[in-house]
């Protein structure tokens, strides 16, 4: 286990700064600039270099991240982003610790994360940590809501997080550069360097970054009394390597290597008297690509290796263990525009996992995919019809989806969606020891959701209005049960079931700028069925899934100046099965303040924030604390 050490410079923080100064800041510039008359919502707008969500995926709700509040979380992770710009619960274990998304009350395990296409959840855990995923190192960020096993295969259940790298550009004046750096309360420094450069044939980028954090920050003990937390040290740092050939005008092939490492201490629970508890979790990932567009064929072949490390030591009881896993992943696939109003696509995703020095303990899986999509009625009707066969190991499954979406006025438009869900135990669930369970059952079942969405312009007001309902029913829900030894069982049945609303009003007069954004989220996820008699879990809500949460926005852009507060709530979250204890709702105050400069073609932005601005004491999980009021600054300069 390499000791903590000096890496370089840290501050992810700068999320609330950057994201919710946009927030609505870059929706708003979007729909300020539309009217009743120019509003054209037939068709999808540009969300993703991946055809399954942007043309396959008509009827699902998809939150993007817009480009402007991406550039400013450069120096910030996935959690910090999504916990302050969706509706999705980002639960937490501290600080600088372990961040699993929960997507409408659905389990970490039941919510995946993509890199490219690329599935890049830890092959034996199951879940992805966001926390260990920086911002900077993306172009695009999509959230999906919902499952759709059909297009991104068994294991999608709750929804999904959609990350992409930045496309080649192939241009010869192209030569860019950008610089951050930042520094926080309780020792935090970050930095980062990313640059590009590109000719007619080639193109090649690399992006740097790392961080230091000591997290000493106060917190309130069980007994009352205020101390400093201790073994909070994080040190981390990531490097992103992508380079494209362009072998014709329309072909092309790229590869991108990601590797990052972070070493974290793991501070008391507030039941323990002293941790000397250390994490190293280390990550290799590979991706080679190739395709080729003839006519209204479209060709492409996916090929990537990721290898997870997670390094573990707890001096107290002199426990050390290391955790290896490697992951295949490949995909070849065929596109087809269908004359003019449709499109079909035929996919051969392959993924193989094994734990390292474990033969036995490997998990296959093969599919075939196609999904057709359809625009009727001059365009208002939007449908695509979606079906994978998938084999897992020895079990043979078909998965269908089917989603939809109409044009009601140019205001107006209303989607739907189903979806078949499927998802098979993991490695570390089947056989993880001590408390593997190698007679787990699959999570099966289906899920439903509909909606609206309403926008338009008057005068100098702008609207946009998102209403979502959802209904999930899921068989053999895996759930982790015990005291000592922890071991995965089957629920036999939970459904979920819910609201969510997105609204933005927005308010131009000259230079000025006035925004309000508010979102909510309903959500119950309920034990229906059990498989053990007089089970106390039977009509209560899943441990850890919030039943009411939203937040807010609001403040004024003046030129290259925006002020911004966000606000968030998170209701109540029982952390049992039988809601015999739970955590308190808590609220969260931010204000953020950013200033653009740009000066002979450069750009230089300053950040500022202070976090928790009322030092309200909350846990998003149990007994681990977060900290009270604090502060961040940053800066990035860029030629671009």
């Amino acid at each position: 286990m390499p000791p903590l050490s000096a890496i370089t410079l840290a501050m992810r923080s700068l999320w609330l700064a950057a994201a919710l100064c946009l927030c609505a800041g870059g929706a708003s510039a979007q729909h300020r600039q539309d009217t009743l008359k120019e509003i054209k919502v037939r068709g999808r707008h540009w969300l993703s270099a991946d055809d399954r969500l942007q043309v396959f995926s008509p009827g699902q709700k998809v939150k993007t991240i817009d480009s402007a509040t991406l550039q400013r979380y450069q120096q910030n992770n996935m959690a910090a982003l999504l916990a302050q710009q969706t509706s999705v619960f980002v639960k937490s274990y501290g600080f600088n610790a372990l961040a699993t998304l929960s997507f409408r009350g659905a389990s970490a395990a039941q919510s995946q994360v993509y890199w490219n296409g690329v599935p890049i959840q830890n092959a034996a855990l199951g879940i992805a940590d966001v926390s260990t995923l920086p911002v900077s190192f993306m172009s695009r960020v999509n959230i999906v809501y919902g499952g759709s096993a059909a297009l991104w295969g068994s294991g999608n259940v709750g929804g999904a997080l959609l990350l992409e790298t930045e496309e080649p550009v192939f241009d010869t004046q192209r030569k860019a550069i950008a610089v951050t750096g930042g520094a926080g309360s309780f020792g935090q420094y970050a930095g980062g360097l990313r640059g590009s450069i590109a000719s007619s044939r080639w193109y090649a980028s690399a992006n740097v970054q790392a961080q230091t954090a000591t997290n000493n920050f106060d917190y309130t003990t069980q007994a009352g009394a205020t101390a400093q937390m201790p073994n909070g040290r994080l040190q981390s740092a990531a490097a992103l390597l992508h380079s494209a050939y362009k072998i014709s005008d329309s072909q092309r092939i790229s590869l991108s290597v990601w590797y990052q490492q972070y070493v974290r201490q793991i501070p008391p629970a507030l039941f323990e008297q002293w941790s000397g508890k250390e994490q190293t979790d280390g990550s290799l990932r590979t991706l080679a690509d190739w395709r080729k567009k003839s006519g209204v064929n479209l060709w492409y072949i996916k090929s990537s290796v990721i290898r997870d490390e997670v390094r573990y030591t707890d001096e107290a009881v002199l426990l050390h263990s290391a955790n290896t896993v490697w992951q295949y992943y490949g995909e070849a696939g065929w596109k087809r525009l269908m004359g003019k109003h449709g499109q079909a696509l035929l996919f051969a995703p392959v993924q193989l996992s094994w734990l390292a020095g474990a033969a036995q303990r490997q998990q296959q899986k093969a599919a075939l995919a196609g999904a057709y999509q359809a625009s009727l009625l001059h365009a208002r009707l939007n449908m695509a019809l979606n079906l994978r066969a998938e084999a897992i190991n020895d079990q043979r499954i078909a998965l269908p989806g089917l989603s939809a979406a109409y044009t009601v006025a140019e205001w107006l438009q209303v989607r739907g969606n189903v979806q078949r869900s499927y998802r098979a135990p993991t490695l570390n669930e089947l056989y993880y020891e001590p408390g593997g369970n190698e007679a787990l059952l699959p999570e099966q079942g289906w899920s439903r959701d509909a909606g609206y969405i309403v926008k338009g312009a008057v005068g100098r007001l702008s609207l946009y209005h998102d209403f979502s309902v959802f209904d999930r029913n899921i068989r053999d829900w895996i759930v982790w049960l015990g005291g000592a030894v922890w071991t995965p069982h089957n629920i036999a049945e939970v459904h979920s079931r819910g609201v969510e609303t997105e609204n933005t009003l927005t308010y131009t007069a000259g230079k000025v700028r006035l925004h309000l954004g508010i979102n909510t989220a309903y959500c119950r996820s309920t034990t229906t069925q059990s498989y053990l008699p007089l089970d106390g879990s039977v009509g209560k809500q899943i441990p850890y899934a919030p039943r009411y949460n939203g937040m807010a926005n609001m403040g004024a852009t003046y030129k290259k100046t925006t002020i911004n507060y966000n606000h968030t709530y998170t209701g109540y979250r029982f952390t049992t099965s039988d809601e015999s204890a739970y955590l308190p709702p808590y609220n969260t105050g931010n204000i953020q303040v950013m200033h653009t400069i740009a000066r002979g073609g450069y750009t230089c932005q300053l950040m500022a924030q202070c976090n928790n601005i009322w030092s309200q004491r909350y846990q998003i999980a149990a007994a681990r604390p977060m900290p009270g009021i604090n502060w961040l600054v940053g800066l990035q300069m860029s030629n671009k």
